[in-house]
């Protein structure tokens, strides 16, 4: 009886899904967010957060429901991952823009998510597997909770700039960022070479 009531897989080649929606909806999101930072306003700056926000809401849900209905898709795999660093480069781009946070920060940043696309598109040319470290999710996560402050120019309940409690996050994730990186290069060189040493093996 339980096997009634799970959901059908999905073939990986189809893009009309759920999470694939959700996906979507987060890169929709990016050019929204940074509409309403180019109004240098607080209702803008408010309305931009919440969309960012939401957006970043949406990178847990579409993984959760692509798990639990059985709809991890080829397209999935590839616009997540896009999504979510569209949402966060684009965004610091116009923070910097707007004297919120360090432009070394945001290349430092940036710098660090292209070298690691790349080396995961090189090690998946040569067939080595790169599983996602705890230091990078934890990268993600305190960057989508830090930016939303460095958003939102204000006082925090009076106590503190909401700018300083954005930036000590955003530093922090650089911290994980480059320790990540480094987790990420030493894995791809020590699969790399066990790959190689087992085909020679072989030969």
């Amino acid at each position: 009886m339980a096997n009634k009531f799970k959901a059908p897989a999905i073939d990986q080649l189809t893009f009309d899904t759920a999470p694939n929606r959700l996906t979507l909806l987060r890169m929709i999101a990016v050019p929204a967010v940074v509409y309403f930072l180019s109004w240098k306003t607080w209702n803008g700056d408010v309305t931009a957060c919440v969309v960012f926000c939401l957006a970043a809401i949406t990178d847990w849900f579409d993984g959760y429901l692509a798990r639990a209905t059985k709809a991890i898709t080829i397209y999935g795999k590839l616009m997540d991952p896009l999504a979510d660093k569209f949402l966060v480069v684009a965004v610091l781009i116009m923070l910097q823009n707007l004297g919120r946070i360090d432009p070394y920060v945001v290349m430092v940043l940036i710098c660090r998510e292209m070298g690691i696309t790349s080396l995961r598109a090189l090690a998946s040319a040569e067939g080595v597997i790169i599983a996602a470290g705890s230091g990078g999710k934890w990268k993600a996560a305190l960057q989508m909770i830090g930016i939303p402050f460095l958003i939102i120019d204000a006082p925090f309940f009076g106590l503190v700039q909401c700018k300083l409690i954005g930036t000590v996050l955003i530093y922090v994730s650089i911290f994980l960022s480059l320790t990540s990186a480094l987790t990420y290069a030493l894995d791809f060189f020590r699969g790399l070479r066990e790959k190689l040493k087992a085909k020679q093996q072989k030969s």
